[in-house]
């Protein structure tokens, strides 16, 4: 069996994403009571994508502090799912409080009233600040990484909302449409759903342990079937702990009854093309020569 593990990306420090948490919580709490004051559903809206940021935030910190606890007898991978779970939650979170804002927005279209544009254009504007300065907190963490980047997505999400919220308030203050305030709102639970649905389905094909969408394992099967001292490679099974590691074992039907030093050159082989031409750097595999089974490529 042969085990190898190297890790090249950005190290999430978590400081950064701690002070994001404190000032979105201040900029939600400010938004929710100005749009009760205000009588405005997009500000309310703004300030409900706003909060539910605060509490995947939360969930993306201790998600991002669990899994740097190492593995242990009871927890052989360590906690490093929990960064996926956290990307699921956030997602499927946005998406439930879309649908809830439609659902309310649409009502609120055909029945348009006055609306304090005042509170709504600097509650807005202090929220795009807020989102702005947060965004640029997090931006290096979210590079590599499928947590991180779905709490940029959020605040960049609270940005573009507060910025859209912020003229609403011009046109209404100085236009008097105040149909553009549920319309906003309409617009912003669809944005939401669009830039969650991606992290949605990465993290629950994730937590489903399904085949990496990068490897076509028949061909992985073929080229490793040519390989010297190899018969037959089957029972494959691939999956990801998280987005960085990617498990890989399966039964390797040998040519002829080999020792042990002689297997671990085959192995060796194997390794080193999963690793360079696919990026995986978990691997067991379990050697046999006279066992007969159906030797399908997944069992």
């Amino acid at each position: 069996m042969g085990h190898e593990h190297h890790h090249h990306h950005h190290e999430v420090t978590g400081k950064n994403l701690f002070w994001t948490i404190l000032l979105n919580a201040g900029i939600s709490l400010a938004e929710l009571i100005g749009g009760i004051i205000a009588g405005s559903m997009a500000l309310i809206s703004d300030a409900i994508h706003n909060f539910s940021d605060v509490i995947s935030l939360i969930i993306s910190y201790i998600a991002n502090r669990l899994s740097k606890k190492a593995a242990n007898e009871k927890q052989t991978f360590g906690y490093k799912r929990s960064e996926i779970i956290a990307a699921f939650l956030n997602s499927t979170t946005l998406i439930v409080l879309a649908i809830y804002i439609l659902y309310e927005a649409a009502q609120r279209v055909f029945q348009p009233h006055p609306i304090k544009s005042d509170l709504v254009i600097w509650l807005a504007l202090g929220s795009v600040i807020v989102n702005a300065l947060s965004v640029l907190l997090i931006k290096e963490d979210a590079k590599d990484n499928i947590n991180m980047k779905s709490a940029y997505l959020h605040l960049f999400g609270d940005m573009m909302t507060s910025i859209a919220v912020f003229f609403g308030g011009i046109l209404m203050k100085y236009y008097h449409i105040y149909w553009i305030d549920p319309l906003l709102s309409i617009l912003i639970a669809i944005y939401l759903i669009y830039m969650s649905w991606d992290i949605f389905k990465t993290s629950l094909k994730i937590m489903m342990q399904f085949t990496p969408e990068n490897l076509d394992l028949n061909q992985i099967a073929k080229d490793i079937a040519q390989m010297e001292g190899v018969k037959n490679i089957h029972h494959i099974h691939t999956w990801q702990i998280n987005e960085h590691d990617v498990m890989f074992e399966a039964h390797l039907d040998l040519n002829e009854d080999c020792k042990i030093t002689d297997f671990e050159k085959i192995m060796k082989n194997i390794n080193d093309y999963l690793q360079v031409h696919y990026g995986i750097k978990h691997t067991t595999l379990q050697p046999e020569f006279s066992i007969e089974d159906d030797k399908n490529l997944i069992h």
